[in-house]
């Protein structure tokens, strides 16, 4: 029994795994560019982009895999793939916080740092790379991994449209044969994946101490 529990609870891991990385893949580069938005000179462009990240913060992210995976098929009659809606709300999802985190970052640099590369000769791209962006990186760090964390224990939600994740595949062992125990055994994948985050980042922002 034990066998075939860790075998059933592994194949759901691959698909949780694959939801996580692939999220992150997406969704900090498209968080960078939103954060960009929010920040521009343009006023209706950046009053759009804080409109949908308000919606998209405020509304739960269970709602949106729902309205995601229904609502084309619903409205266009285009039916997308389970996993490909799962990943499309979490990427959306987790981009408007990460653009948060990275518009936090961004204004958090002294405004003197920027006067000093300009003085330097130096052009807006050359101090965003050269200046800007490893300070961002150290400030982001700590919350990004938070994020992290989170979203390893939010893959779980795409259960909700029969996404064959890891406690999907531990619930199925309460309903037949009746065992409680693979419930437990599903929360040490999880622990473990958030244990080695957690390691992984307490190295880099040790790696990033230079910044103090």
């Amino acid at each position: 029994m034990f066998a075939n529990v860790t075998l059933s609870l592994m194949g759901g891991f691959v698909t949780t795994v694959q939801l996580f990385c692939m999220t992150l893949v997406f969704a900090l580069p498209l968080g960078l560019l939103i954060s960009f938005g929010s920040m521009s000179r343009i006023t209706p462009l950046r009053a759009l982009i804080k409109i949908i990240v308000w919606i998209v913060r405020g509304t739960p992210l269970m709602l949106q895999i729902i309205i995601i995976y229904y609502g084309p098929a619903l409205v266009w009659g285009i039916k997308l793939p389970r996993f490909s809606a799962a990943l499309l709300s979490f990427v959306i999802n987790y981009a408007c916080y990460f653009s948060e985190i990275f518009r936090g970052g961004i204004q958090g640099i002294p405004s003197g740092q920027y006067e000093a590369g300009q003085v330097l000769g130096m052009t807006k791209s050359q101090i965003f790379f050269k200046v800007t962006l490893l300070q961002v990186i150290k400030r982001v760090i700590p919350p990004m991994g938070n994020e992290f964390i989170n979203l390893v224990k939010d893959t779980a939600l795409a259960r909700t449209i029969a996404v064959y994740e890891v406690l999907w595949a531990g619930e199925k062992f309460v309903k037949n044969p009746g065992i409680i125990w693979p419930l437990f055994y599903t929360a040490v994948f999880y622990l473990l994946f958030s244990g080695i985050l957690t390691l992984l980042f307490g190295w880099i922002e040790k790696k990033m101490d230079y910044f103090k």
